[in-house]
């Protein structure tokens, strides 16, 4: 019965039964651990212990011991509620672990299957201080592509990757952004008034998608959406490109559905387990005053 009762429990939690798990118990007791982990860390604003044992399949006393284990080692944390979240030393493997290298190889695969369904060139880029590098990009099937490489760097405030992740800065930042120095102006379309790009980025924020209108290249429209990594702050930003005669506004919104799956699909590449296809982006500050 009890052996009954312990192979219903693997398969709850995901371990392969393979054998006799009697004789594997170390495997058994990773297989629980990991279950329990992934399903604190689904659970932002904490998890009660009864509630976690009902979820991984396992008994409180069972539940108890592990995540006991776990929280001596630091990598579960428990709150004055009583409520456990994740602790810091995951969070410190996750961002070793998501390096640009890793990053690019996680996003090239997306971006192949973004550019096959928009036929159009595809981009997944990073903010470094005030600009953006673009980590990776791929070439779609329609005419006339860009032939811009990965790694080159482009502004922040005419791109659509970029005002994504404008939007994504916090408020003290965007405003030490805006007072540097005058916005440079790369067409007759691109915004340099800084009361114009304020309202801008908190549409962006509203919407969770950012455009470019011939703004930084007068031939070529943009769309781009943010990616989440494992934190739910926002890693990068995933965006179509073409040419204007190609992609009109109207097209350009259509194709957003395709790009906010694609981002939805990298996000879950880098740990964040958020379903949605897509979500408000929110400044940094608020994501921090939310987590407290």
């Amino acid at each position: 019965m009890e052996s009954g009762k312990n192979h219903g429990e693997a398969r709850r939690v995901g371990v392969s039964h393979s054998g006799s798990l009697k004789d594997k118990g170390g495997v058994q007791s990773i297989g629980r651990a990991f279950a329990i982990l992934e399903e604190i860390a689904k659970h932002r604003g904490g998890i009660r212990l009864g509630d976690l044992s009902r979820r991984v399949g396992l008994h409180n006393s069972t539940t108890f011991h592990l995540v006991k284990s776990m929280l001596l080692l630091g990598y579960v944390r428990q709150m004055p509620d009583k409520l456990y979240r994740v602790g810091r030393p995951l969070f410190a493997l996750a961002a070793a672990a998501l390096d640009e290298v890793e990053m690019v190889a996680l996003a090239t695969p997306v971006l192949d299957d973004l550019a096959m369904a928009t036929r159009e060139s595809c981009h997944f880029a990073v903010r470094s201080g005030e600009h953006i590098v673009v980590l990776a990009r791929t070439a779609g099937s329609g005419a006339f592509q860009l032939t811009e490489r990965a790694g080159v760097v482009r502004p922040a405030h005419c791109t659509a990757l970029g005002k994504i992740l404008l939007a994504a800065m916090a408020n003290d930042q965007i405003v030490k952004f805006l007072g540097r120095g005058p916005l440079e102006r790369f067409t007759d379309k691109t915004i340099i008034d800084v009361a114009e790009l304020t309202r801008e980025i908190v549409e962006v924020r509203r919407s969770g998608v950012a455009y470019d209108d011939g703004e930084f290249n007068a031939e070529v429209r943009c769309v781009a959406v943010p990616v989440y990594g494992f934190t739910g702050q926002v890693q990068g930003a995933i965006g179509v490109s073409g040419p204007i005669w190609r992609l009109s506004m109207q097209l350009l919104r259509a194709k957003s559905k395709a790009v906010r799956k694609a981002a939805a699909r990298l996000s879950g590449e880098f740990g964040w387990a958020e379903t949605r296809a897509w979500q408000v982006l929110e400044p940094a500050s608020a994501r921090r005053r939310k987590s407290r």
